[in-house]
């Protein structure tokens, strides 16, 4: 029976709030900010997307049926806060730049998103079973994570299969996973918590 899962309502609270706060106000932030010329703040909400693209691929992974996708959702909600600051350079240039709306703004949802980072990874983990067992994720107490996604797809997919678009979350995340293996091993060694420095 799939009405027996009595916290269906805050899973579709959390998928709401994640388009409000991840998704909305950092693009009317990033367009904000290209306008005003703050780029401290147009750079690190550009390693934000960055980051970010791996909850997108958490997507096309659960459309997929595939359980790495809470695997990958847990560390989504991880890596977010980390990336908004772990920066020193532009946790600086944003500190000294001249208060107006948009630092205001910018700097309330970066610790809105922090909290709602930590909440949501600590609200989550007893679902990372969902990602290590296949009876686990035909239960109704893991699919209620994929029925969100699932209308996703059923509105900007409709004629696409969930296996191909599974394949592609799949390949994304190969993707995604070399790139922050490069980034980890390689580039942070050589330029630390610069963002700027090359």
């Amino acid at each position: 029976m799939e009405n027996d899962v009595w916290f269906r309502p805050f899973v579709w609270l959390d998928y709401r709030l994640a388009l409000i706060f991840m998704v909305i106000i950092p693009l009317i932030l990033l367009i904000w900010a290209f306008v005003q010329r703050a780029e401290g703040i147009q750079r690190l909400l550009t390693i934000y997307w960055r980051v970010s693209s791996l909850l997108v691929i958490t997507v096309y992974l659960m459309i997929g049926g595939f359980g790495v996708s809470f695997l990958s959702g847990l560390i989504g909600r991880i890596l977010i806060p980390v990336s908004l600051w772990f920066w020193v350079d532009l946790n600086d240039e944003i500190e000294y730049q001249a208060s107006g709306p948009l630092k205001l703004i910018f700097t309330s949802w970066r610790w809105a998103m922090t909290i709602y980072g930590i909440l949501g990874t600590i609200a989550f983990i007893p679902f990372l079973g969902c990602a290590f067992s296949p009876t686990a994720l035909k239960s109704s107490y893991c699919r209620v994570w994929l029925e969100a996604p699932l209308l996703f797809k059923e509105y900007f997919h409709a004629n696409s299969k969930p296996a191909f678009l599974g394949f592609l979350g799949i390949m994304s995340l190969v993707i995604y996973v070399l790139y922050l293996s490069y980034f980890v091993l390689i580039k942070l060694g050589k330029q630390g918590r610069s963002a700027t420095q090359q």
